[in-house]
């Protein structure tokens, strides 16, 4: 493999995961993750670890599990197949999604490894971007995936994603290059899924470059990082007295007020809550009014925020209401 591919690869493997512990990649058999998979052999000095999960949606599944089981004996990597039972029906991308990161993590945890490495790459990021984009997302949202996060569903192992700075046709070429079969997912084909329908449109706009959309999701990612580094300034000005927090919001910019209520409903009930209803309780607040939001009652009438569990309905026939 050329030399500069895997400096480079090193370079950004290092800047998420600095420590020399075990890792797992995620390699289905695709172009992308076998590209993560031949780049990681090249450039990584730990032994590799690698999972494939067969959702068990497509008859050929099983024999694309076993041709990258294959592969990996061949070049000396330690595999294992993750067999899932997912029925169909509506929402599958997102329940294959969610069922699979589950299946990784505990892959994770019996193996021993500190974290789960995938193969997003740039198209990947520009495309999640657009799909935010169209639903109206905050600024969290549309700093879209970050190169180390946390596998979802669970606490605390880090998911990496060391390729966001790569195109999808420099893996498609590492493959090729190296003699490499790549499996071909239908799915990847199917305009029933918003991904593929907004990576079709993508195709078509020649002017819209989708490194150009992945390194504005970084730099929306590093203003993200900025308002949690206000908000944890602001949540040392909260009090705490008797069970109830006090916090005076003075010029404090809505972005980073909504993000403070976040934090003290969590502290308060352990609930998160983001949108619209967070939204319309701190505006109520910021009006000068009484509202209650997951069991919290915030008090917004004077300059100084109160906040307390609310009190729990008497009966049913006689709820307590809040009222200003």
């Amino acid at each position: 493999m050329d030399r500069a591919l895997v400096a480079r690869f090193a370079a950004d493997w290092l800047a998420i995961w600095p420590e020399n512990a075990p890792v797992g990649l995620a390699v289905s058999g695709g172009p992308d993750s076998l590209g993560l998979l031949l780049l990681a052999r090249a450039a990584l000095p730990a032994p590799l670890h690698v999972a494939t999960v067969d959702h068990g949606l497509r008859p050929e599944s099983a024999a694309e599990a076993r041709y990258v089981a294959e592969l990996c004996g061949k070049l000396g990597i330690r595999h294992e197949t993750i067999s899932l039972a997912l029925p169909t029906g509506p929402a599958l991308q997102e329940r294959a999604r969610d069922a699979r990161y589950a299946a990784l993590g505990d892959w994770a945890r019996r193996s021993g490894l500190r974290a789960i490495a995938t193969a997003h790459h740039a198209h990947d990021q520009a495309e999640t971007l657009l799909m935010r984009l169209s639903r109206g997302a905050g600024l969290r949202g549309l700093a879209a995936m970050r190169p180390r996060g946390v596998v979802p569903g669970s606490s605390d192992c880090p998911l990496l994603r060391p390729l966001l700075g790569w195109r999808r046709s420099e893996l498609a070429e590492i493959v090729a290059a190296a003699g490499v079969e790549p499996v071909q997912d239908p799915s990847n084909a199917d305009l029933r899924f918003e991904r593929v329908r907004v990576r079709m449109q993508m195709r078509h706009l020649s002017d819209l470059d989708p490194m150009g959309l992945a390194l504005s999701a970084r730099h929306l990612a590093e203003a993200d990082v900025a308002i949690e580094w206000a908000v944890a300034h602001c949540m040392e000005a909260v009090r705490t007295e008797d069970g109830i927090s006090y916090w005076n919001p003075g010029n404090v910019p809505r972005v980073i007020a909504l993000r403070v209520l976040e934090r003290l409903l969590y502290e308060k009930v352990g609930v998160h809550s983001r949108g619209n209803a967070l939204a319309r309780w701190h505006d109520r607040l910021a009006r000068g009014e009484v509202a209650t939001l997951a069991g919290v009652r915030g008090d917004g009438r004077k300059a100084e925020w109160r906040f307390a569990l609310a009190p729990k309905p008497r009966s049913a026939a006689d709820p307590w209401m809040e009222r200003p």
